[in-house]
């Protein structure tokens, strides 16, 4: 067990045998970042899927975000009959959703029915890289900071008004401020409390710059158990605000005020703990070469740090959003901001937004740092002052400029896979083609009468 507040599969089958659980929840988390699976009656559960295991259908991770089918997938299409693919059940994940009654919820991994693994998928994709860090004698330690925005409507409200004119639960910038959280409070104390008894260890809250927005910060843990942490966060965060009368949404950009981030903070140690980071009060070569390597990938794998089309409005000068790709020590208007000393020396990386899928964007750090340590790329020269007006690169502005980057890459390529990088371009097309279909209401608004 990953702490003492998650169950041991004995546990939570002794549990459904006393009829303190009656349901358990089966999920894997798809190409969105969201929680797929099934409920299943506990006895069921216990007597038939712990032997004998449970299916789904492969089209779960050839969907668009509307469920729909579409083309492009070799993993999964009509021509292929939809077939299934099996959940395997990791019970280290196991925990107790205490906002639902009587109900606990194990997360897995995904497998072919000859027992292959589906490396399109996100856990997948990050394990293959946690992998090749231990062939190095190096695991990985990651904390997400995942920022929303909340409304006193329901979603349903918010859906039938088309999500404009929503009333934010508050009406003023309430960054750090503690009368600003404290009207929040009882959604916000019972997403910690829930989250806490669900394994997660929580640090606290805090409120954000756009009207309404807040973040719940967690401590950092190992990089698997950070991502498996975070979709379960963001799923029950919207349950509980449900439960409320509540919407809360984790839209990179929901309007032209600040965003919403999810920026990432990670580093290296060796497996018995050591540093590897840092040396004789001082950042070691590894870790630089780290950091280069994740900055010489950063336009390559913009694609899983900014998966969607509304991710880019949230790069903007002046914005606290990244838009140039360089690193500074504790200046937030990099795209990688360098923090901590000793056992807390650690790279945030500030481009990904709170859309953004935890197992692709620490797989694509991983990936990046790897590749500079691999080639000793040197890193260059720390921006000091204003980033935003420094000449360096910039981050891909679109969603289309990021999707012909991470496809022409070689690196993206050699380190994850020819699978992965063709799967998820076909995801960024799909959505492009979606995108460039629709009229907005921009285009009605500038166009209906004046044009």
């Amino acid at each position: 067990m990953r702490n003492s507040r998650h169950l041991s599969m004995e546990h939570l089958l002794a549990r459904i045998q006393e009829g303190d659980i009656d349901t358990v929840v089966v999920a894997f988390t798809d190409m969105q970042g969201r929680l797929q699976g099934k409920r299943l009656h506990g006895r069921y559960f216990a007597d038939v899927v712990v032997p004998n295991g449970t299916e789904g259908c492969n089209y779960l991770l050839a969907v668009d975000v509307d469920m729909n089918t579409v083309g492009g997938y070799a993993i999964s299409s009509w021509e292929k009959g939809y077939g299934d693919m099996e959940f395997v059940l990791d019970d280290r994940t196991i925990r107790v959703l205490t906002h639902l009654p009587s109900t606990a919820m194990v997360q897995c991994d995904l497998v072919w029915p000859d027992h292959s693994p589906v490396v399109q998928s996100p856990r997948a994709i990050l394990q293959r890289q946690l992998d090749r860090c231990a062939e190095q004698g190096w695991q990985a330690l990651a904390g997400t900071e995942l920022e929303f925005i909340a409304f006193d409507t329901t979603y349903e409200a918010a859906h039938d008004a088309r999500y404009h004119g929503l009333t934010p639960v508050n009406q003023y910038n309430v960054d750090y401020s503690i009368l600003g959280t404290t009207r929040v409070e009882p959604l916000l104390r019972a997403i910690r409390n829930t989250m806490y008894d669900a394994g997660l260890d929580v640090e606290g809250a805090k409120g954000e710059c756009n009207f309404g927005q807040h973040e719940i910060g967690f401590l950092y843990a190992d990089a698997l158990k950070t991502a498996d942490d975070h979709v379960v966060y963001k799923t029950v965060a919207k349950e509980i605000a449900s439960q409320q009368g509540k919407a809360i949404t984790f839209m990179a950009k929901y309007d032209q005020r600040e965003g919403s981030s999810c920026h990432i903070h990670l580093s290296l140690r060796g497996l018995d703990d050591e540093l590897v980071f840092w040396k004789d009060g001082a950042r070691t070569p590894l870790y630089d070469h780290f950091v280069a390597g994740v900055l010489a990938t950063m336009a390559d794998f913009t694609l899983l740090f900014a998966p969607n089309i509304n991710s880019y409005k949230r790069f903007a000068d002046g914005s606290f959003a990244p838009t140039t790709i360089a690193w500074g020590l504790d200046n937030r208007t990099c795209a990688v901001r360098l923090v901590g000393h000793g056992g807390g020396a650690r790279m945030e990386n500030r481009v990904p937004g709170a859309d953004a899928n935890p197992y692709l964007a620490l797989a694509a750090m991983l990936a990046g740092g790897l590749y500079g340590i691999e080639h000793e790329l040197e890193l260059e020269d720390e921006v000091v002052g204003n980033a935003y007006t420094s000449g360096r690169p910039k981050v891909p502005t679109t969603l289309a400029a990021a999707r012909e980057a991470f496809v022409g890459s070689e690196i993206a390529r050699a380190t994850l896979g020819d699978d992965v990088v063709d799967h998820y371009a076909n995801m960024a097309a799909v959505e492009l083609a979606a995108f460039n279909a629709a009229v907005t209401d921009w285009e009605l608004f500038r166009g209906f009468e004046r044009l």
